[in-house]
């Protein structure tokens, strides 16, 4: 008997059920017109029973607990566990932030749209994606990176991602724009890839990755599918040097982003580069684009700091994602709940969600956190022994 055939077998079998188990349930929770909702119509639209069947897949891991039995719980249910995180997140997310879900640099006089874009320009030229290439864009939420990045520079863009409603936004958005030739979605555990090797002439991953369990893990399949002399860009979600997980408030940060995101563990930058190192990738840049002084941080839209906004586009987008906005959303939200218009559960994810932007900030000024470790590593013409 061949063991590793049988192994991998089941291992197959295991996924494609897994895969068909997530399809349905998506289905029965947004119904037949999923993907084409957005923002607090697609939450209020959510089977309710569904709805609250997610919100404790999502938060059943998430009990206050920091230790290493409660760590190993949450690495591994990676998989369903972020799946539920996004079936219950991602209209949040859309209804305050838009359709990239990424934190960028601000630079003054600059709006929201203009910073978030910039920053999806910058990765693409870090990686020197061109007109034609074949690009693999690693955990791609509802496909604005993508959409951006296409159109910035003609490519090719695969998106993976294992959430299956944000895979029917990412589609419906692609028709919309009129860029389904040149965009496309497939639904995939990045742990556990099928591409062949050597599929792509780039990659990037824009605070994506994070989800993993390991991060040699993740960057061992990327580097597989990506084509000798190709080039891998990431904005990775990092703790930093500064961050001692022996500090009880340091850990405390990091918990709440880790709650608030659905991250299983956040792993200190010098993981990243191992990572990077181990699985053969030759590392090009490594810069904190958040470890500057910029006069206008990168946390800003969840500081509740009118200060800092730029222009008068920006309020409405502020007002969402500030204290006070989230305040006001988490009360609506809650009073909604109540009486029966939005399904249960919904006012403990933005619970959830406030925990994380205050650990966001916290790390962000204390400087124990970015949203924005860029990596930009090449797989060599030739392995080195």
């Amino acid at each position: 008997m061949n063991t590793d055939s049988s192994s991998t077998a089941t291992i197959s079998t295991s996924s494609d059920n897994l895969r068909n188990r997530q399809a349905q349930f998506a289905k029965e929770l947004y119904g037949k017109d999923i993907g084409t909702k957005s923002g607090m119509s697609a939450l209020l639209s959510k089977n309710n029973d569904a709805q609250k069947e997610a919100v404790a897949k999502y938060l059943k891991h998430w009990d206050g607990k920091m230790d290493t039995e409660a760590e190993k719980r949450r690495l591994e249910d990676y998989n369903e566990s972020t799946h539920s995180y996004y079936n219950v997140v991602t209209d949040f997310y859309e209804y305050g932030w838009g359709s990239s879900f990424h934190f960028s640099r601000f630079y003054k006089g600059e709006n929201f749209q203009a910073s978030v874009a910039r920053h999806e320009h910058y990765l693409a030229y870090k990686a020197d994606i061109q007109k034609d290439d074949l690009v693999l864009d690693v955990g791609c939420g509802i496909g604005g990176p993508a959409r951006e990045i296409c159109r910035f520079t003609g490519c090719n863009i695969i998106g993976l991602n294992n959430n299956d409603y944000q895979l029917a936004k990412a589609t419906y958005y692609a028709k919309k724009f009129k860029l389904d030739d040149k965009l496309s979605f497939v639904k995939g555990d990045f742990m556990h890839m099928e591409f062949d090797p050597n599929t792509f002439d780039k990659v990037y991953a824009i605070e994506a990755t994070v989800h993993a369990p390991t991060l040699e893990g993740v960057y061992g399949e990327i580097y597989k599918v990506l084509k000798p002399g190709g080039i891998f860009a990431v904005y990775e979600w990092v703790m930093t040097d500064k961050y001692d997980p022996s500090n009880p408030e340091h850990r405390k940060i990091a918990y709440e982003i880790e709650l608030g995101d659905g991250i299983p563990k956040m792993y200190k930058k010098s993981v990243a580069v191992d990572a990077l190192n181990k699985v053969g990738f030759q590392i090009l840049e490594s810069e904190d684009l958040a470890d500057n002084d910029d006069e206008v941080p990168w946390y800003y839209p969840l500081t509740g700091e009118w200060k800092y906004v730029q222009t008068l586009s920006d309020l409405a987008t502020f007002f969402r994602t500030s204290f006070l906005g989230r305040k006001v959303t988490t009360g609506l939200v809650t009073l909604l709940e109540k009486v029966g218009v939005a399904p249960a559960g919904s006012a403990q994810v933005t619970y959830a969600l406030e925990e994380a932007a205050i650990g966001l900030v916290d790390g962000g000024r204390e400087k124990l956190f970015t949203p924005m470790m860029l990596f930009v590593a090449k797989k060599p013409l030739e392995k080195t022994k």
